[in-house]
């Protein structure tokens, strides 16, 4: 039996790796359309630098995450637990982040009280969520008519819309809360107000494993060591130019090659997939086609200590939408992470890029200035930079808009009936590290119990 992967990226090498765990006799054939492998996972050294060109941690509690990495017996580093501040830009100033969030709610309600993020009004009308009756209908809502609803539009445009701005780099007021944020959802109905569903709930156990971790070489430590692992034969610079459905199974070809195989697990974009399974079900491809994805710039830039007006005691911050700007957050690296830059010098990362907004189009020179700029504005360097760079990600954040959950039935449902076809990433139900290596598996296990 031969199974040819496309896509090199988390999803894809997850998917091999689990593939020959489950079964190793399966002939395995990964290809990949770029130079590395990877995918939106890139961790670069620039002199005494570790520069991350996208994601820099994952989610330990999503546990498809660690289950791989303890597989691979890998060590996980944790973010600087004295630094663990975390801020919001508003009206131009950093304001501290209050403790006590869950799943992104304010549930330390004095903490709430406390901070500068909130008026009085607005903290009152989160108070008042108790007394909010539930809506028990089935009809969907935005992420931002359920927050607004709930706990206020203050609440939802300076503290929520903000943090969850920085995961899916979406447009709140279009994404779906029954995909993005489906147990909020059952938490209401069920407790019938959210903070009385949290305060019912049992104290979740003091873990050890910090929240969000990542490796002392950065991301890309997870990709070197699952190349080296994965049992399959892999191919770089190895772009799919067709996929043929045949009476034997299918028939790939690629820039290195044509290949036979039993099953396919396609790991691309939707809007790639939809590509390659236009020729033999145009349904399916339609389907996929109506996934819409935004994209997103990182500019990271060095300077001297000497350079800043006053020490980066925290992780960074992130912008809401309200500020009118095309810069979601700036993450301070050598502050969150250790070894992430010489010992006299700092590294920033500033993310651009909303929903509707292609940043990527923008030429190096107007990145760099929006990014310095940006540095300027919040924590005051006006220096020139030791070090710049810049990671493009076109068409790379999937977005689950109303009706996502329905829309990926039937892509699921049209899928099935392609005897072989297996469909996996980040389109699906989950834009993280954790979710991807989870599609991943999911699709080698289907191949391993004949489920398709």
């Amino acid at each position: 039996m031969h199974t040819i992967i496309i896509g090199g990226g988390i999803t894809g090498l997850s998917a091999a790796y689990y593939l020959k765990k489950y079964a190793p006799d399966v002939e395995v054939t990964l290809l990949e359309s770029s130079h590395r492998l990877g995918g939106k996972i890139l961790t670069e050294r620039i002199g005494g630098f570790l520069v991350e060109g996208s994601a820099d941690s994952f989610l330990s509690r999503k546990p498809a995450g660690m289950a791989l990495v303890n597989e691979l017996g890998m060590q996980i580093q944790g973010r600087i637990p004295e630094n663990r501040a975390t801020f919001v830009k508003r009206h131009g100033k950093l304001h501290p982040l209050p403790e006590g969030l869950t799943g992104l709610i304010p549930t330390n309600l004095d903490a709430l009280t406390n901070s500068t993020l909130l008026s009085a009004d607005g903290v009152e009308r989160v108070r008042n969520e108790r007394a909010v009756p539930p809506r028990m209908d089935d009809s969907e809502e935005t992420i931002a008519q359920f927050i607004t609803r709930r706990m206020g539009q203050e609440a939802y445009e300076n503290l929520i819309e903000p943090l969850m701005g920085g995961i899916y780099g979406g447009r709140a007021d279009l994404l779906s809360v029954d995909a993005i944020f489906a147990p909020l959802v059952a938490l209401e109905r069920r407790a019938g107000s959210l903070l009385k569903g949290f305060e019912n709930r049992p104290a979740a156990p003091n873990a050890d494993t910090p929240p969000f971790v990542s490796f002392a070489n950065g991301m890309g430590e997870l990709i070197g060591r699952l190349s080296t692992v994965v049992d399959a034969e892999i191919y770089l610079d190895a772009p799919v130019t067709s996929l043929e459905k045949v009476p034997t199974g299918f028939r790939v070809a690629s820039a290195v090659g044509d290949f036979s195989a039993d099953h396919i697990i396609a790991t691309t974009p939707a809007y790639v997939t939809a590509q390659l399974v236009s020729p033999f079900d145009r349904t399916l491809s339609d389907l996929l086609h109506e996934i819409p994805y935004s994209s997103a710039a990182i500019v990271t830039l060095a300077f001297a200590k000497d350079d800043l007006p006053q020490p980066l005691n925290g992780y960074g911050y992130v912008i809401p939408r309200v500020e009118g700007q095309e810069v979601l957050a700036c993450t301070w690296s050598s502050s969150k992470w250790a070894r992430r830059a010489p010992v006299e010098q700092v590294l920033l990362r500033v993310y651009l890029g909303r929903y509707g907004i292609d940043v990527t189009a923008y030429p190096d020179e107007k990145l760099v200035a929006m990014a310095r700029q940006e540095v300027l504005e919040g924590v005051g360097i006006s220096a020139e930079p030791q070090l710049q760079t810049i990671h493009r990600w076109s068409n790379s954040i999937p977005q689950y808009t109303l009706g996502h959950r329905a829309r990926i039935g039937r892509i699921q449902h049209r899928a099935s009936q392609q005897r072989g076809l297996l469909l996996a990433g980040s389109y699906f139900d989950g834009v993280g590290i954790p979710d991807c290596i989870r599609h991943g598996e999911q699709a080698a296990r289907k191949i391993v119990d004949g489920a398709n």
